[in-house]
């Protein structure tokens, strides 16, 4: 059942209280100062799914991914089909490249997808938007996860680099997430109660402050020294975080907002059957926390390269099979050819496929709410992509990538024929989209991609 929450200032510096000494800074922000510049989008979200998509076939075979025809008069593959009804919300792309450095390999596809760097040698593209565009807001980067860490998964299983072949870990559990960002609902006092001490009047740094003590006690001086400076810059956040106000999308209820976590538990936050239902609900959050005016800047991973993800036990739907596992990168490995009787190639097609609708998914979410003289659709740019291209092959070039929404600034409806540009360039337009005056970006970059800004 759908559990509720009040949020506001007092349950963000609860949360703040009781994460401070462990959270990264990076999550831990000022204050909002108005929304976007006139011209740029409000938001951006990047939304990963593994494993690649059904190109080019090694026997010379076309791609079943990418579109067909001219940049105004299109058509959509069978893999794209989800995305018929909100096509005319999409720019579609042929020809992207992320060079041919480690091109064959999904590690390497996966270190330079948001970087534009080989290796992973640099900054990726959503950390780089969260410490500019997004560096006032409550929480610059929300990176959220499905499964994104199971098995161990770390290191480049990662998309989010935070400096050169250094990522960060995102959050797989929607429950936990819930609760950093918005607190757990407090109900009112009873009458002849004492209420609660506020948290906007009580430093929560101070509150904890005999736990903190005893943590000193513990380190030595270099170390000791280290978390006297982070508590001084916890409590310039929490300054901040206390003369906050609460910014929501009209009609986004704010106060007592409820997340749809189904069945989980910890004890299932892994299983792959339970999987449909973790990354639904990580995509309502996301889209929650943007209509509350908490982040601008989003990553979604939905589990990682190699996926040993069992699709075949999601149930209600095409892939299911109770009598036949089939994984994610099992199935990615159809063989050379577009061989439909081959059971491989079959549950590939159709996982490909449900990665699609749960774009489509997200793109109605944030079409459902208005904003402003539209929706957030309208004002939020959503894009998809993987690590390679064709999953059997593992090129690099000819990369699947779709971007969506932005319909206030964007001209959308449209497939972009590239030419070979490499995504470097696209990264740059997605800079500029969000209001980074930005010119270069990654290895190899030529400034903006033609035909987006």
């Amino acid at each position: 059942m759908p559990r509720l929450f009040q949020p506001r200032r007092r349950q963000l510096l609860k949360a703040f209280g009781l994460g401070a000494l462990t959270l990264p800074l990076a999550s831990l922000l000022g204050r909002p100062e108005g929304q976007a510049a006139p011209g740029t989008l409000e938001r951006v979200i990047f939304f990963y799914f593994p494993d690649g998509v059904v190109g080019p076939s090694q026997n010379g075979e076309p791609s079943q991914w990418h579109a067909l025809g001219s940049e105004h008069s299109f058509s959509l593959s069978p893999l794209l089909a989800p995305l018929a009804s909100r096509q005319s919300d999409c720019l579609f792309f042929t020809g992207l490249t992320m060079g041919a450095t480690d091109s064959g390999s999904h590690p390497g596809g996966a270190k330079k997808l948001l970087t534009a760097t080989d290796y992973g040698n640099g900054e990726s593209i959503d950390n780089l938007l969260s410490r500019t565009v997004g560096e006032t807001m409550p929480w610059r980067h929300l990176y959220l996860g499905a499964q994104a860490n199971a098995d161990g998964a770390s290191g480049d299983k990662h998309i989010t680099y935070v400096s050169p072949g250094q990522t960060i870990t995102p959050n797989d559990d929607p429950r936990h997430a819930f609760d950093l960002l918005f607190g757990s609902y407090t109900p009112p006092s009873t009458p002849g109660e004492e209420p609660a001490p506020d948290p906007v009047a009580v430093s929560v740094i101070d509150a904890t402050l005999e736990e903190t003590d005893l943590l000193r006690s513990r380190l030595g001086d270099v170390e000791a020294t280290k978390l006297d400076l982070h508590l001084e810059a916890l409590r310039e956040v929490e300054k901040r975080i206390k003369g906050m106000g609460s910014v929501p999308i009209e009609g986004v209820s704010c106060d007592e907002p409820s997340l749809a976590t189904g069945s989980l538990s910890d004890a299932t936050l892994y299983a792959p059957e339970q999987f449909p239902t973790i990354l639904r609900a990580q995509m309502d959050l996301m889209v929650l926390a943007m209509a509350c005016g908490l982040t601008r800047v989003g990553t979604l991973q939905a589990s990682h390269h190699t996926s040993e993800l069992l699709m075949s036990r999601f149930a209600n739907t095409p892939m299911y099979d109770p009598g036949y596992d089939m994984r994610s990168h099992q199935a990615s490995h159809y063989g050379p050819s577009h061989d439909p009787g081959k059971v491989e190639f079959a549950a590939y097609k159709l996982q490909r496929i449900w990665w699609v609708e749960q774009l489509a998914y997200l793109l109605d979410a944030l079409a459902s709410r208005p904003e402003g003289d539209g929706t957030m659709l309208d004002h939020t740019l959503v894009v998809m992509a993987s690590e390679v291209c064709d999953g059997n092959t593992h090129l690099h070039d000819d990369i699947p990538m779709v971007l969506a929404g932005g319909g206030s600034v964007l001209s959308t409806g449209r497939l972009l024929h590239t030419g070979g540009a490499r995504h470097a360039d696209l990264w740059v337009s997605v800079a500029r989209l969000l209001g980074l005056p930005l010119d270069h970006f990654g290895d190899v970059s030529s400034g903006p991609l033609s035909g987006i800004v």
